[in-house]
């Protein structure tokens, strides 16, 4: 009776981030059992012996491992050659759609994402696409203090890390070139370096202003409806 039962259900192993992971440690000798035509019943059914128990074990039909990746991790490229061969590649990417209807004080947050989205494949590449999962509390608090903290703690500092803090492409992600000065989430300040280090200091500066965070922006609706 538990056979038949466990035959009957579909199990699923989730493995986050599974290409950070030690794959001889996740998986072992093992590895080759997860195979379509090693699992038990198929043309090639495969068991092993476990070096502790000394019991057969194989896996059966209904098992489903997912493993999970980052596309803008870098060690995907340097994913085990055994794990390739034995997992399916799908791709997934932001779905915009899940924001559909969430709206914080007339501004769309599905397409303010998308457009974001847009200029970061345009400007460094697909892979670095910002993910829904960011704008999810808005579902349920559609308002702009839960907006301001989404881009105070994690789309700025996203943007940061993404452009090695090249302030002006962030602007440009964020729209800032075609706003006022008021809603611009990054500002340019001139700078007297003169005063900052005195007339007398032999280095070459020629760059006549620095780049701020404008911190008034994140509660200016504004700033995001000119995404």
């Amino acid at each position: 009776m538990c056979y038949y039962i466990l035959r009957k259900s579909n199990f699923v192993f989730i493995i986050d981030e599974i290409n950070r992971g030690n794959i001889s440690s996740i998986f072992g000798e093992l590895i080759t059992l997860i195979e379509e035509s090693k699992r038990i019943g198929a043309k090639e059914e495969l068991k092993l012996r476990l070096p502790y128990s000394k019991k057969l074990f194989g896996v059966m039909d209904n098992i489903y491992i997912l493993g999970t990746m980052n596309t803008a991790d870098r060690s995907i490229a340097l994913i085990d050659t055994a794990l390739r061969r034995r997992f399916d590649f799908v791709e997934v990417l932001p779905n915009e759609e899940i924001l559909n209807d969430v709206y914080v004080e007339g501004v769309s947050i599905k397409d303010m994402l998308k457009k974001i989205n847009m200029r970061i494949a345009a400007l460094y590449d697909r892979e670095h696409m910002i993910g829904h999962s960011y704008f999810i509390p808005l579902i349920n608090n559609p308002d702009l203090n839960t907006l301001s903290m989404i881009f105070k703690k994690n789309i700025i500092p996203l943007l940061q890390e993404y452009f090695y803090e090249d302030y002006e492409k962030i602007g440009l992600i964020l729209g800032d070139n075609n706003k006022n000065h008021e809603d611009k989430f990054i500002v340019k300040k001139d700078c007297d370096y003169n005063m900052l280090f005195g007339s007398n200091v032999d280095i070459d500066i020629d760059i006549p202003y620095i780049y701020e965070i404008n911190e008034d922006a994140f509660e200016n609706i504004n700033a995001y409806k000119m995404i």
